[in-house]
């Protein structure tokens, strides 16, 4: 799952990016509304977290906007941040379209079980299985199995494996290049180099092509799911 946290106390987002990325999560920072509404114009995110006293433009003024109709966004759970606990605040920042709102100071363990709830309504909203020929993802369960005949064999998958195969699926039979791949699985800190993509590439190979799932390489772009003739 890739995040975007929108918090411009340095010290801050720091605890809660460290917090985020050791449960699992991809996280990137932006200290700022116009920063954010900008890259959630060219990219895609599973939920934003977003402090509502940020410079300029707001996070109230950040969530109206990113909910506007045409908005790729508008769909993305949203979770506020602020230290405002009076009621009207916390009316107004769901009324424009937040999906949960936590006061500060909060616990690291309740900001990430609120977030889990969050993707996981998010998940139920949409398609929560993904499949491609005997292959399917199931997205809510976090299940990859094959099916034989009558028969679903699980897949056991790592983490990275998981997100790799994720995003292959949700894009098939387009090709997915190798940087979004990358971005998918380290978001914008370089965490992990280029190679370490076809890495995880060969891992899912050795798993999915004796299902008759293949995974073809495009030179210099990416990968594509195929499925192979018998």
């Amino acid at each position: 799952m890739r995040l975007l946290l929108v918090e411009d106390d340095v010290m801050v987002a720091s605890g809660i990016k460290l917090g985020l990325t050791d449960a699992g999560y991809a996280v990137d920072w932006v200290g700022s509304g116009e920063r954010a509404e900008e890259v959630l114009r060219t990219e895609s995110f599973d939920a934003a977290i977003i402090d509502i006293g940020l410079p300029a433009m707001d996070g109230l003024e950040l969530t109206r906007r990113l909910r506007r109709p045409g908005m790729a966004s508008s769909a993305m759970p949203v979770l506020i941040l602020t230290a405002r606990d009076a009621l009207h605040d916390r009316v107004q920042g769901l009324d424009l379209g937040a999906d949960d709102y936590m006061v500060k100071p909060f616990e690291l363990p309740e900001l990430l079980a609120r977030l889990r709830a969050l993707l996981r309504r998010s998940q139920a909203a949409t398609t929560a299985v993904l499949s491609f020929g005997p292959l399917e993802l199931d997205t809510a369960g976090r299940r990859a199995s094959v099916r034989s005949g009558e028969i679903d064999q699980v897949i056991d998958l790592g983490p990275r494996e998981w997100t790799v195969l994720e995003y292959l699926l949700i894009h098939a039979p387009k090709p997915a290049s190798k940087d979004k791949l990358l971005q998918a699985l380290t978001g914008w800190d370089k965490e992990i180099t280029p190679n370490a993509v076809e890495v995880y590439v060969s891992r899912l190979r050795g798993k999915l092509e004796p299902h008759g799932v293949a995974l073809r390489s495009i030179r210099g772009f990416g990968y594509r799911l195929e499925l192979q003739l018998p």
